[in-house]
């Protein structure tokens, strides 16, 4: 039971805002929707592999659901950056990382 509401604490705070990421960077980049699905793709491949480790370990759950949380963790760090749909999202997520340390340093 317990692995049960870390798996969906994880699901809320990890995976959901996740989806919205892709979202609104696809948006604003004006992303082709062949990589718009890609990317889709890897959350829909990738967030269930989550959400069971998330069950099975949750003390890692709810680590990442804070360091993503409060920026200590990427959401690359979670995906499999071999998968090839994956890539379009690192790739994504990873202008959006470097796009929010220039804000910060400037």
């Amino acid at each position: 039971m317990i692995s049960e509401i870390v798996a969906w604490l994880f699901a809320v705070f990890v995976v959901d805002p996740l989806h919205a990421e892709i979202r609104q960077r696809a948006e604003q980049m004006n992303l082709p929707a062949r990589s718009l699905q890609q990317a889709q793709q890897c959350v829909t491949t990738q967030g269930p592999k989550l959400l069971e480790r998330a069950g099975a370990d949750p003390v890692w759950a709810v680590t990442t659901a804070v360091g993503m949380t409060i920026g200590w963790t990427s959401p690359v760090q979670l995906i499999d950056t071999r998968d090839p749909n994956c890539a379009v999202l690192a790739g994504l997520l990873q202008n959006r990382d470097s796009a929010e340390m220039e804000k910060a340093e400037g």
